[in-house]
């Protein structure tokens, strides 16, 4: 009788670990840099008032630009890990719609990262010499990009592997629901475009997020068995 000859192969993806790893400290770094630490004050929250913003760009454009180019560099990493994370459902047999989310999530929070931080960097670069008027105004167009434009499909990068890694059985299930969670206070942060007090909700899908993308590439198997054709002896 002719026997089939099992095998094992791998996903040859970039490790999508390694870019969650590397997209977190950058990001975390270009927080580093505007906090009391490095900067003069903290950085303000929307609901500061008109001078206590414009008084913290204009002496802080240094540690500003460091951090916009931490950030705007942590994108690329989250790129590839959307990228690469989305490769790996596929290679696990996934042909849900959810991938497609994820793709869309994850390449839309990192363009949106792109132009967040180009906003925070043109922001820094002029705010010695800018009016108060402009200031006010990029900050306000770098907090929409950066915190709603962020977490809204940060959320469904998170819900796209979640969900099909759940119902897959690729992730385990308390882990996809935790990733769910995670995903619907993404999405009701598009109310911080509304009222300040949803502005909470940005960095409870943000700095959660970072851990659980990282703990979803880990758990994601990256081989899969396949029957080669059989062989007669």
């Amino acid at each position: 009788m002719p026997n089939v000859a099992p095998a094992v192969i791998r996903d040859q993806s970039p490790p999508p670990m390694m870019l969650g790893i590397i997209y977190a400290l950058l990001f975390n770094a270009g927080l580093l840099a505007v906090s009391p630490l490095f900067a003069a004050g903290s950085f303000p929250a929307p609901s500061s008032t008109a001078a206590q913003i414009v008084a913290f760009f204009r002496a802080n454009g240094g540690p500003l630009t460091i951090t916009s180019a931490l950030q705007f560099g942590s994108a690329i990493p989250l790129g590839l890990y959307t990228a690469a994370v989305a490769n790996r459902l596929r290679f696990l047999g996934v042909r849900a719609a959810g991938v497609n989310i994820a793709l869309f999530g994850g390449w839309t929070t990192a363009a949106l990262m792109l132009f967040a931080t180009s906003v925070m960097w043109a922001t820094a670069s002029v705010a010695s010499t800018a009016s108060d008027e402009l200031i006010l105004a990029l900050y306000r167009l770098q907090m929409a990009l950066g915190g709603p434009g962020f977490s809204v499909p940060f959320g469904l990068l998170i819900a796209g592997i979640a969900v099909t890694g759940g119902l897959s059985g690729k992730l385990p299930k308390w882990f996809a629901i935790l990733g769910v969670l995670l995903a619907l206070i993404g999405e009701l942060s598009w109310l911080f475009l509304m009222t300040p007090n949803a502005l909470p909700l940005i960095p409870l899908v943000r700095f959660p997020g970072f851990p659980w993308l990282i703990a979803a590439a880990w758990l994601l198997p990256n081989t899969r068995a396949v029957e080669l054709a059989p062989s007669h002896h």
